[in-house]
This record gives structure tokens, C-alpha cells and sequence, in this order.
């Protein structure tokens, strides 16, 4: 009878031999799919690393393209928006599945939808981008068919909405497209749409994060003006300041740029408005 030992030493040898099997395995499959014939001494082991590699890039690559057509019901045409890009470690061009060599600048990558191929190769490719809703930052000044094809629709969403709500609500208001609204409630709209109008209590949650990140001095002293600005707000029929109004007031001061540049103090206005008055109208659940 086997000793106890023994036994566990031959379970041993019998795992590393299935496991050598099942690797095995997958490499014969994987040479298949590539057309690479393995060596009966086995000399397809120093490349599988690397071929493993290769396969991905040609998977990633047959997935996006495979994309392009999968629900796409405005086929709109897009050029790729090409840049050079230096890529950390092997990576294979995506149209001609050759090798990537070069330290720095080995190829080019869409901006827009992340294609990685050669610089040569970038001029044969067809004009099949599907930009890629993480690498589209914004909704204005964003190149509308880059746009729609992001967002898989036949027009802008943002036409959508504003023709919905003026034909819901306002096509009886006098001055209709010749009165113009106020610049800060346009950049306030225009705001919205470009951080894809988050909810209101994930918003209200980021502002309590960061709240807790001041010190202790700082979070007392501003807890107490909220809570006496909230005050003025409750007296709005008579003094007329109201929450937006009490930010476009105390905005600058508590929110002042470190830096004392004209231009960014311009261009945060609207943002440090916005914050305070997110801080007064829910005083009571951020602090």
C-alpha cells in the first residue's frame, strides 16, 4: 500500500501533467486559429507568450469592426481621427495584424474610437470609425457626425431634447427664437449636457466627498454660512435673493481661483455659481 506521502506526491505529478496537457491544448488550438503549424518538439512554446498577445489584438480588432454593423441603423460615414501614439508594450497593427516595431511612435491611434494600426496603413483604412462614448468628452463644439455615430442615433440628442420641450411648453412664448436667453442660464444648459446630466443625488453625493476633504476650520466655517444663507433664501419674497443669486455673490469669494488670472476667474463663474448655490439649497444633507 501506498504511504500517505507517496500518495500526495503522485497527485502532484499527476496535476502538472494535466495541466501541461491543457496548455498544450490551447496552443494547438490557438496555432489552428492562426495557421501556425506546431512543432513536434514542441518549439511553439517560446512564442506562445507573444502569440497570445497577437490573438488578442486580432480578437479586440474583429470585435470593434464586428460593432460597426451591430445595431447600427445610421450608417453614417466617419473618418478615423488619427494621431501618433507610442504604445507601451507588443501591440499589432489592427488592419494588417503585422508587428508594431519601435521603441516611441510605433503607430497611430483614433482619437476617437481607440483603432490602433500602422501610420501606412492608417491611409488604407476605410472610413468605418464608431467613436467610442469614454474618448467623447463633450456635447458642443464636438464634430456632429462624431456625435450621433457615439451615440448611435440620427441626430444629436441635445436637438431632440430642446425641439421636445419647445414644442411641449413654449411655442405660444412671445419672442419665440428672437428674445435671447440670459448668458448664464445658456452656459448652465450648455454645462449639463456636456457632463451628461448626472442625477441629483449623485451629484449631491460628490459634493459631500468633497466637502469632507477640508479641514476641520474650513468645514465649520462654511457649514455656519450655508446655514444663514439658507435663512436669506427663506425671506426671498421680500429680499429677493434667492440661491442662484446668493452664488452669483458669494461664488468668487469662497471658490477664488489660486491663481489671479482674469480669464479663469471669467470662465469658473458659472461653475462656482453653481456650487454654491448646491450648497445652500441642501445645507441640511451635505452637512
Amino acid at each position: 500500500m501506498f504511504s500517505e506521502e507517496l500518495w500526495l506526491e503522485n497527485e502532484k505529478k499527476c496535476a502538472v501533467v494535466r495541466k501541461s496537457k491543457q496548455g498544450r491544448k490551447r496552443q494547438e488550438l490557438l496555432a489552428v486559429a492562426l495557421g501556425v503549424k506546431v512543432g513536434v518538439r514542441g518549439g511553439f512554446g517560446f512564442l506562445w507568450p507573444p502569440l497570445k498577445l497577437f490573438a488578442c489584438s486580432q480578437i479586440s480588432s474583429l470585435v470593434r469592426r464586428a460593432a460597426l454593423t451591430h445595431d447600427n441603423h445610421f450608417n453614417y460615414e466617419k473618418t478615423h481621427n488619427f494621431k501618433v501614439h507610442t504604445f507601451r508594450g507588443p501591440h499589432w497593427c489592427e488592419y494588417c495584424a503585422n508587428f508594431m516595431w519601435g521603441l516611441i511612435a510605433q503607430g497611430v491611434r483614433c482619437s476617437d474610437c481607440g483603432l490602433n494600426v500602422h501610420k501606412q496603413c492608417s491611409k488604407h483604412v476605410p472610413n468605418d470609425c464608431q467613436p467610442d462614448l469614454k474618448r467623447i468628452k463633450k456635447v458642443y463644439c464636438c464634430d456632429l457626425t462624431t456625435l450621433v455615430k457615439a451615440h448611435n442615433t440620427q441626430r444629436p440628442m441635445v436637438v431632440d431634447i430642446c425641439i421636445r420641450e419647445i414644442e411641449a411648453r413654449g411655442l405660444k412664448s412671445e419672442g419665440l427664437y428672437r428674445v435671447s436667453g440670459f448668458t448664464e442660464h445658456i452656459e448652465d444648459v450648455k454645462m449639463a449636457f456636456d457632463r451628461e446630466i448626472s442625477s441629483a443625488d449623485e451629484r449631491l453625493e460628490a459634493v459631500h466627498e468633497v466637502l469632507l476633504l477640508l479641514p476641520p476650520a474650513h468645514y465649520e466655517t462654511l457649514r455656519y454660512l450655508m446655514i444663514h444663507l439658507k435663512k436669506v433664501t427663506m425671506n426671498e419674497k421680500d429680499n429677493f435673493m434667492n440661491a442662484e443669486n446668493l452664488g452669483i455673490v458669494f461664488g468668487p469669494t469662497l471658490m477664488r481661483p489660486p491663481e489671479d488670472s482674469t480669464l479663469t476667474t471669467l470662465h469658473d463663474m458659472r461653475y462656482q455659481k453653481l456650487i454654491v448655490q448646491i450648497l445652500i439649497e441642501n445645507e441640511d444633507v451635505l452637512f
